[in-house]
């Protein structure tokens, strides 16, 4: 009886040894233990800051949700990994928290699924965009953004039905009678000075495909995809962390120490200071983020890319109050003399520029949209803050300006002025 009793203690006793010594053991298991998490996802590329390489975020390695990406974050800069080994996490988890923020899908935004299956991305951005201006009155560039962005929109939408090759291809006839006038009262020589893409829009308009159409909405939507990646996670930082937030970014070498400097800039909240930060973020959106895809829409196919964005800078027309439309801005005005010494001048309201052309484009842009929309913010901000209201589902509803191409041209035709003297 005692030797089962002694067995039962001993039994109790070797129990309680198994688990003391079980416990020592995961209280001195080395901290590595809780370390792979972070390792597998430093030094990671930024394979897909360029959407145009496919759906999700900036590495299809990581995560997409924002608490997970935090959390690694934390451990990180718990272990002093250098920003720059932990800038695809941190880039990672500022594009999650915002596109979670806007209510978008990171993992599913693929830009190359089309407009149906991104028009609420679409949406959504543009309002995420707005709601910041309406809620932070320096943040000039996200409330111009969500205004024009919703205009471009409404003109993918329209580039989306089939049936709208029809009215592209419906320009052709058009513009090939503008370039026949022109042949026939002028000559070659002032044909030459016509816009490219009036020129190729006469050429190739009427050969313009479904596919073709695809192709460059396709684009438009990487672009759109691009630009929210690019500078909506700096808002968001700069919303939730302020400049500090901003530094760590810096220090990643996700973008230049200027564009830090433009943000202190915006941070002062002076008219001036807001105005010059806001100006660097545009440049770096229109100039560095979307500026070679832009060239390659361009030179899509020779003269069909030619056409088809002189055909969108035609119908562009931005909702910013006093400012003009792309059409209206540098009309086409055709001054020389000809061979037998007369004047010739030629106007036409057509545009003789090109929104897909950088320097054409930021010259519309730093005379046009920078300084009106900075009047209507400082002058006028209870009726930019009416325009901010209306939901941008409904914004780009009402902005779909390819019904009105056609009358455009036709317009342009009717007016056509040759005068020789």
């Amino acid at each position: 009886m005692r030797m089962i009793r002694n067995r039962g203690v001993m039994s109790v006793v070797a129990a309680m040894v198994v688990a003391v010594a079980l416990i020592a053991s995961l209280l001195t298991a080395p901290a590595v233990q809780a370390t792979p998490g972070v390792d597998r996802y430093l030094n990671l590329p930024l394979v897909n800051r360029d959407a145009a390489h496919g759906p999700g975020g900036i590495n299809p390695v990581l995560p997409t949700d924002p608490k997970v990406l935090g959390a690694l974050l934390d451990e990180a800069r718990e272990r002093g990994v250098a920003p720059t080994s932990y800038s695809a996490l941190l880039l990672q988890y500022w594009l999650a928290d915002t596109t979670t923020a806007a209510g978008i899908d990171l993992k599913s935004w693929n830009p190359r699924a089309g407009v149906t299956a991104n028009r609420g991305n679409l949406g959504k951005s543009y309002q995420f965009y707005k709601n910041l201006q309406l809620r932070h009155r320096e943040l000039q560039w996200a409330g111009m953004g969500g205004l024009v962005g919703a205009d471009f929109g409404g003109g993918l939408l329209d580039f989306e039905l089939a049936t709208n090759v029809y009215e592209i291809t419906r320009l052709a006839p058009v513009a090939h009678a503008i370039v026949g006038e022109t042949n026939r009262t002028l000559g070659p020589v002032f044909v030459d000075r016509l816009p490219r893409g009036l020129r190729a829009l006469a050429r190739v308009g009427a050969t313009i495909t479904p596919a073709d159409l695809r192709h460059v909405q396709a684009s438009i939507l990487v672009m759109q995809k691009n630009i929210f990646s690019d500078l909506m996670p700096m808002h968001r930082a700069y919303v939730k962390g302020r400049l500090p937030a901003l530094r760590e970014m810096t220090e990643a070498g996700l973008f230049p120490t200027d564009i830090l400097r433009a943000w202190e800039q915006i941070a002062t909240k002076t008219p001036d200071g807001i105005a010059a930060g806001n100006a660097r973020l545009l440049r770096r959106e229109q100039g560095e983020v979307i500026n070679e895809q832009w060239d390659a829409v361009r030179a899509y196919r020779g003269d069909v890319g030619e056409a088809m964005t002189y055909a969108s800078t035609l119908a562009g027309s931005p909702s910013v109050a006093g400012v003009l439309p792309l059409r209206s801005y540098k009309p086409l005005q055709l001054r020389g003399i000809t061979p037998d010494h007369r004047t010739v001048s030629i106007t036409v309201p057509l545009p003789s520029w090109n929104w897909s052309v950088f320097d054409e484009r930021w010259d519309y842009i730093t005379h046009q949209l920078l300084p009106k929309y900075r009047f209507q913010v400082e002058n006028r901000w209870p009726d930019l803050r009416r325009e901010l209201a209306i939901p941008s589902s409904q914004q780009i509803e009402q902005h779909r300006p390819i019904w009105n191409l056609l009358p455009m041209m036709q317009s342009a035709l009717n007016t056509l002025k040759v005068e020789v003297r």
